[in-house]
């Protein structure tokens, strides 16, 4: 089984990255692809789900180790499978959607992509213990106690942000831009959404 692949980015879409490794194109579904957008003029390292079915073979992506590990958990949950995985961290804060867990916080689980009320009862049953079991990555240590959990429009902006950077767009644009933006962005908006709305923007000047 793959468990990373190091190589340049060759191509980028909106649900995935094509990864040159040594001349081979690998095909690979990211929660949030645009991540990769400014490295891709040198080598860089995506933390691989090597998802194998009777009609396909997907390789599904991530930045860190830690995401890695939350996709693998989330997976694990009755009805929910690796497309909704991907679009639960495309669609939230990683950390936030690990805290609802523990928090036991249902409302904020039902605004993620693809989880209603059931599938958000069963993953606070089926892997609050296991993510407490977990600990020591940063990913896994919860918001403390006491906090909000972010729901505000920044959740996808830092991203969507880095890969307009990488367009060539300048700081300044970028803030004059947000200052439109963050009251038209919902709380759950996945970040290729996000960077659309900014641009629509850019391009009016």
């Amino acid at each position: 089984m793959i468990d990373f692949l190091r190589g340049q980015v060759a191509q980028l879409e909106r649900e995935y990255v094509v990864l040159d490794v040594h001349g081979v194109g690998y095909r690979v579904f990211c929660p949030n692809p645009y991540c990769f957008a400014a490295k891709n003029e040198e080598p860089v390292t995506i933390y691989i789900h090597h998802n194998v079915r009777e009609d396909a073979i997907l390789l599904f992506g991530f930045e860190t180790r830690e995401e890695q590990k939350l996709f693998r958990k989330l997976i694990e949950v009755s009805g929910i499978g690796p497309r909704v995985a991907l679009g639960i961290l495309s669609g939230g804060n990683p950390k936030a959607v690990v805290t609802a867990i523990q928090q036991e916080n249902i409302n904020f689980l039902i605004k993620l992509p693809g989880i209603g009320r059931k599938t958000a009862q069963r993953m606070i049953l089926d892997l609050k213990d296991k993510l407490e079991e977990m600990g020591g990555a940063s990913l896994f240590d919860p918001i403390p106690s006491g906090m909000e959990i972010p729901q505000d429009n920044n959740l996808g902006w830092p991203e969507a942000r880095e890969g307009l950077k990488a367009l060539g767009y300048t700081d300044a644009e970028l803030d004059r831009v947000w200052q439109v933006l963050k009251d038209n962005v919902s709380s759950d908006e996945a970040v290729d959404s996000v960077m659309k709305k900014a641009l629509k923007l850019l391009y009016a000047g």
